[in-house]
């Protein structure tokens, strides 16, 4: 065995013993409560749910009609958020301007913002009297609030920041110098991008879609004060929960076992990409 091969039994060997180790008891206590605060609540969930009962539930015309608006408006504001996020990350990860960390500081506001409080920030925006929406409405007859399409606004406003922060890390990571190489080779900027840089941030922009449609998919607060709650228009599979919690909790609990299990499967397909860095 050579001397490299040795020192790396010897490196790994050490690392499996010190992720075997026993944590301190002032650690391992708060920990083991942590845990069972996130986790005892989902267990809660699948406990009380109406298993018998789900089959029913969640094949009702009214749950239907709300998962498939969930899903195309999700799916929708997705492809907007590639369209306007993918942009707006190279942007920041690839020039330089006066006044970039406050536009990445704007671009991720939502991400921190009451979702409530975004969608009054639309309203005023976008509403009929909004800063933008009177003209829309005025020039062009388009309204947006309390409308499908202010369902898929909605959305897009809240997700596109979780799309532009994993792009724009993704893009800080590659390597410029193939992009360099292209342009003096006589390829245009755009060009590129997207012959060379797209195909290298692939999985970058796929986990940010991916955790952008979740995101979208969960989306209350905004929805609800900018598209409000119409069956069939804009009431979506949260606005649904929300309004069987305040009649029929079991059909609330079905409900959110959807959005559980779409969590889940979410989470399920981005571990490698997560575990890969550790």
């Amino acid at each position: 065995m050579t001397v490299a091969a040795q020192d790396k039994d010897t490196v790994e060997g050490g690392s499996r013993r010190r992720r075997g180790r026993v944590p301190p008891l002032p650690l391992l206590v708060p920990a083991l409560v942590g845990l069972a605060f996130l986790v005892v609540p989902l267990i809660a969930l699948l406990v009380r749910a109406p298993w018998a009962q789900l089959p029913e539930q969640l094949t009702s015309p009214e749950v239907w009609q709300a998962l498939q608006l969930s899903l195309v408006c999700a799916t929708l504001a997705t492809l907007v958020s590639l369209v306007l996020g993918v942009p707006l990350a190279w942007l920041l990860a690839r020039t330089e301007f006066p006044g970039r960390g406050l536009v990445r500081a704007l671009v991720t506001l939502p991400l921190v913002l009451p979702p409530v409080v975004g969608g009054v920030a639309l309203l005023t925006a976008l509403g009929r009297n909004g800063v933008v929406g009177q003209y829309l409405d005025s020039w062009f007859g388009i309204t947006l609030p309390f409308t499908t399409t202010g369902v898929v606004i909605a959305e897009a406003f809240v997700a596109m920041p979780f799309l532009v922060i994993s792009v724009e890390g993704t893009l800080r990571a590659a390597d410029p110098r193939y992009e360099e190489a292209a342009t003096t080779l006589g390829a245009s900027r755009f060009t590129a991008f997207r012959r060379v840089t797209l195909p290298l941030i692939a999985p970058g922009i796929a986990a940010g879609a991916v955790l952008a449609w979740a995101r979208a998919l969960g989306e209350f607060g905004a929805t609800i004060t900018f598209a409000g709650n119409f069956p069939g228009r804009t009431q979506t599979m949260p606005l649904a929960v929300y309004l069987a919690m305040q009649s029929d909790p079991a059909a609330a609990i079905s409900l959110s076992l959807v959005l559980l299990a779409v969590s889940i499967t979410v989470l399920a397909g981005l571990r490698d990409r997560w575990m890969t860095a550790s």
